[in-house]
């Protein structure tokens, strides 16, 4: 019997569950990954982080196939992958495929149409289940429908567990089954390119590089095993470190998440093991699996209702009429631009343009701001990140936005609206991430550091600062701001009336 395993966000041989199922059940399995054209095609640019973050994720991928068994090798194509996979499958004579399951929307439509394409050549299709620790309908309230709420949701996440959900799923016993190249294979048809042994250049698929290598971040497994050791030492302060962008506190694994290059069993199995026995730790580690289990809340929002990608979860605040008119669309480009004279919201902006990775804390900063203070609706900043971030995974990106909007499910009332300035001087006391990012402010003492605008033209003129020349004036007055949304909002009361 052969098989295929297609992979796409598990990007690793350890506790890889659909590898494993195909390694124990077939006697020959070729590997194989798509550099899918449908989804390169709609990125922004061709210099993308998470291109090459992918890239360079295969090549290790490729390498520990090498490493389970001499024949061990990834198949690498580029084009539509709903076209790709059937073509390989057949022409490697394979009875089944296996995935591990994605629930995006638009993942599902996929599948859907490669498994009718597989069945049609008589080829199966075998779903497993590793990005999550339960599937979005395993969790069911009393009602028998998905959670909305997260407290009662983790409670029944933590009560259902149990070892079989965490067990490792073995690769390296069955490893001979890995089939070698296959030379047999016909020339690819007119829209796929490929097939590589290995992944191919960046310059090979039509990409460039990016600061990537600068930053320090580094795909693949070891890498993520190496931050997994590094914040198991820190845990124990996670919760107390965590709201703070300039301290090293959060374990900066969520693109290894994203990308599968760790095994998010592992990941419970490290927070569970940590808060049994640790008592200095444990705390921490209880602090970061609710963490875990936010991830999997979300996955099954957005599978439960994936109405939320169009709209707001809450019908009601589609009602609400956010402000689309120049001087709005003036307001969201200085957010986005890092110009909006507010220093957290801009160092933070300044964050993610540079790196493709903002703080958590900061992520709910700017999204309040953006639609709260500046009055623009959420699905605008939420596309603006999905562009940027080198972690976007969607169901976390929606979850948080319409959460910051109030739209979203167990989301913050309407009528919180962070206060930027204060945000900044409890999270940010000492200035230090102001700093870092937004170096022109610099020399401003730490009580005018917050709200430049308020400081004296003495402090000003000392730090070298010219207000609407070296740093902008604030775009909004938060205390109106704050007035016009609630009286924005009020059409949400008035509906709930």
């Amino acid at each position: 019997m052969n098989g295929l395993v297609w992979f796409r966000r598990d990007l690793r041989v350890n506790d890889h569950f659909a590898l494993s199922q195909a390694l124990q059940a077939c006697q020959h399995v070729w590997c194989v990954f798509v550099f899918d054209t449908e989804i390169l095609d709609a990125l922004p640019s061709r210099s993308d982080r998470r291109v090459e973050f992918i890239q360079g994720a295969l090549e290790e991928l490729h390498a520990n196939l090498g490493k389970l068994s001499p024949a061990g090798h990834l198949i690498v194509l580029q084009g539509p992958a709903r076209e790709a996979i059937p073509w390989l499958a057949q022409q490697l004579h394979c009875q089944t495929v296996y995935i591990n399951r994605d629930f995006e929307p638009s993942a599902i439509d996929r599948d859907q149409e490669v498994e009718r394409s597989l069945k049609s050549s008589g080829i199966g299709l075998e779903q497993s289940l590793d990005h999550v620790i339960f599937p979005p309908e395993a969790l069911r309230t009393a009602a028998g429908s998905g959670y909305t709420v997260f407290s009662p949701y983790r409670n029944a996440w933590l009560k259902r567990l149990t070892s079989s959900h965490l067990t490792s799923h073995p690769v390296l016993p069955f490893s001979a089954a890995l089939a070698p190249w296959p030379t047999e294979l016909r020339a690819t048809p007119e829209n796929l390119h490929g097939p590589w042994r290995g992944p191919p250049s960046l310059a090979a698929i039509g990409f460039e590089p990016t600061n990537l290598k600068v930053l320090g971040i580094q795909p693949g497994e070891a890498a993520a095993q190496a931050l997994l050791e590094s914040f198991v030492q820190r845990i124990g302060d996670y919760r107390r470190h965590r709201d703070f962008p300039a301290i090293r506190g959060p374990s900066y694994l969520s693109v290894h998440l994203r990308f599968g290059t760790i095994s998010i069993r592992q990941l419970v199995q490290t927070a569970l093991h940590i808060q049994q026995t640790d008592a200095e730790a444990s705390d921490g580690a209880t602090s970061w699996l609710a963490e875990l289990i936010w991830r999997d809340f979300y996955v099954q929002i957005l599978a439960n209702w994936p109405h939320v990608t169009r709209s707001a979860f809450k019908p009601d605040y589609d009602h609400i009429r956010f402000a689309n008119d120049e001087a709005a669309e003036a307001r969201f480009l200085a957010w986005t631009e890092a110009r909006t004279g507010f220093p957290l919201v801009d160092a933070a902006i300044a964050q993610i343009r540079h790196s493709g990775w903002m703080h958590n804390r900061l992520r709910m900063v700017t999204a309040s701001f953006l639609i709260k203070d500046l009055g623009i609706h959420w699905s605008r900043g939420e596309r603006w990140f999905a562009d940027q971030l080198l972690d976007f995974d969607l169901s976390a990106n929606n979850g948080g936005w319409q959460w910051a909007s109030s739209s979203g499910c167990d989301a913050q009332p309407y009528f919180r609206i962070f206060n930027p300035i204060t945000q900044s001087e409890k999270f940010d006391p000492d200035g230090r991430f102001i700093r870092r990012y937004l170096p022109q402010l610099a020399s401003l003492p730490t009580k005018a550091l917050h709200a430049p605008w308020l400081a004296s033209v003495e402090t000003l003129q000392a730090a070298g600062i010219e207000l609407g020349t070296t740093y902008p004036h604030p775009i909004v007055d938060h205390a109106q701001a704050r007035l016009t949304t609630l009286e924005r909002y009020a059409v949400v009361r008035s509906r709930s009336a």
